[in-house]
């Protein structure tokens, strides 16, 4: 069992009977939810699942988890998901992906949002590894991009196929910058209040807790 499976598995512990349980998305969050579908059928937990993205939905159904649309729900018991950097105070970047909306939705709903991830993500400061992705309207990318320039460096980010903007789930695109400022409340606050970002990938205040894999051990760090 690799680091990203142990982990995943290290996170059921955390999961009860009846729960609704946020899916993340990306390689260690496939572990879990493979997991989560095995437990659920085998001990019967009646869990029903909600997901972050239309991959980790896809994931989901083929493993055999019940699903919830968003829009179904107010509120969830728990939140497992990965993420691109970790700090100490559980500062999380998030967004490489293209379903930054949704993955927030998820964390600002549970009760408990638990993290998942191996020992490379863990970082002094957010963007010490990656670029920090903000979600834009399509119609206000450039005015943006132009508020973001005076406090960092980045640009629009194209497609995989490179002939085109990226686009995110909700139709939107993503802006990817670099900033020179360190502190995590500053950059959160930064973004929030940008007109025309409809989300970033500053995850601040949202985690309760993560559980980090190296050479086959499991620690966990908890807000305090």
């Amino acid at each position: 069992m690799n680091d990203k499976e142990l982990v995943a598995h290290q996170a059921l512990q955390y999961v009860s009977e009846n729960m609704i349980v946020g899916l993340g998305t990306g390689s260690t969050a496939n572990f879990f939810i493979d997991a989560l579908a095995k437990r659920n059928k085998e001990e019967k937990l009646n869990v029903r699942a909600v997901s972050s993205s239309v991959v980790s939905m896809i994931k989901a159904k083929e493993a055999g988890l019940p699903l919830l649309s968003i829009d179904q729900i107010k509120e969830i018991d728990l939140y497992i998901d990965g993420a691109d950097e970790i700090t100490p105070d559980l500062t999380l970047l998030k967004g490489r992906g293209y379903d930054l909306v949704r993955e927030k939705l998820l964390a600002r709903a549970a009760r408990k949002f638990i993290v998942i991830a191996d020992e490379s993500k863990i970082v002094k400061n957010i963007g010490d590894n990656f670029p920090v992705p903000s979600e834009v309207h399509p119609f206000a990318w450039e005015l943006v991009k132009n508020v973001l320039m005076k406090k960092g460096t980045g640009d629009i980010r194209i497609n995989a196929a490179k002939d085109g903007y990226a686009i995110t789930s909700c139709g939107n695109f993503v802006l990817d910058f670099n900033f020179a400022e360190k502190s995590s409340e500053n950059l959160n606050n930064l973004l929030s209040l940008t007109p025309g970002i409809v989300e970033h990938g500053i995850f601040y205040n949202l985690a309760h807790g993560a559980l980090i894999s190296h050479n086959g051990n499991v620690r966990e760090i908890w807000r305090s």
